[in-house]
């Protein structure tokens, strides 16, 4: 598949403040891409940039071949934007605030409606054609929002916090439509807090802290490459770190608790039974949340 970004030693400084610092990444044509990372790690800024409105301040990022700093207008025309604040117009109605916001990309009055309509039945918010839109849930706002973003029939569609506040039913629409873009070739670049939504969607991703990739690759990888396939988790005790180190197994302490990583929890629960006469203990699959939290010490959502 073609890049279509390429950064390259990406760099974005607020006066004292270095919120990317120094990462590199391509995002390849028609994958979903993933930005996870707690809150102040640089997601957001890096979105920023690659939609062509915060400045670069320093490495080269490259979006369908052009050069971000030189051809913004260029490629904004081609994106698709969804972002984590509402701001549609509430004193239009739903249908409107599509054929409205057709205007910024010169599509004439009758394609701009014939798209509107289109998708109004792909978001399934034609029944609220006519409703104002300050009337429609959350779920249905944010439907509304990713409509917007695809007016111009975007070739990268790019999403900040694409769920955030939603139930479980409407974030599975989202997923759903999401899923469906991805089968047309719209490659889908996004920033979230839910581990579920970035292992369930994401053909690959990139972890941050800090404003630097701490880790990339598809959530399986990461996973399995960092923590294991599992985790038995058992009270903190001397006489389980001892049996531990004479197993030379894979583990962390997390508080009163101890993260063991394994791809064999069955394995781990038999020794520690045996062995270390431990039989409080629990096991679950490996997590993104797993990652970080070893690579840090720290969890994502604190």
């Amino acid at each position: 598949m073609v890049p279509v970004i390429v950064a390259r030693d990406l760099v974005k400084k607020y006066k004292d403040t270095l919120a990317v610092d120094n990462i590199t990444f391509s995002i390849e044509e028609g994958e979903v891409f993933g930005f996870l990372g707690p809150n102040g790690a640089g997601k957001t800024t890096t979105m920023r940039m690659i939609q062509c409105v915060s400045p670069v301040t320093s490495g080269s990022l490259e979006i369908f071949g052009m050069d971000a700093m030189s051809h913004p207008r260029e490629i904004k025309s081609r994106l698709g934007v969804v972002p984590q604040e509402n701001n549609l117009d509430m004193d239009f109605t739903v249908y409107e605030n599509l054929v409205v916001f057709s205007r910024y990309f010169d599509i004439p009055r009758g394609e701009a409606e014939r798209r509107a309509t289109e998708l109004l039945e792909f978001v399934h918010l034609e029944d609220k054609k006519d409703t104002m839109t300050e009337s429609l849930s959350g779920g249905m706002k944010r439907r509304l929002i990713l409509a917007r973003a695809l007016i111009n029939r975007p070739r990268m569609l790019i999403l900040d916090e694409p769920t955030v506040g939603l139930d479980p039913q409407a974030r599975h629409m989202i997923w759903d439509k999401l899923r469906a873009l991805k089968k047309q070739g719209v490659t889908v670049v996004l920033t979230s807090h839910y581990l579920d939504e970035v292992e369930k969607l994401c053909d690959r991703l990139v972890v941050m802290d800090y404003g630097k990739i701490l880790v990339e690759g598809s959530p399986s990888q990461v996973i399995r490459e960092y923590v294991g396939s599992g985790i038995v988790e058992a009270e903190n005790n001397p006489e389980l770190i001892e049996c531990l180190k004479r197993k030379e197994a894979s583990y962390e302490v997390i508080g009163d608790l101890v993260h063991i990583y394994t791809d064999n929890p069955k394995q781990i629960a038999e020794f520690l039974t045996m062995e270390c006469s431990i039989s409080k203990m629990s096991a679950r699959p490996a997590t993104l949340e797993d990652v970080f939290l070893k690579l840090t010490g720290r969890r994502l959502r604190e």
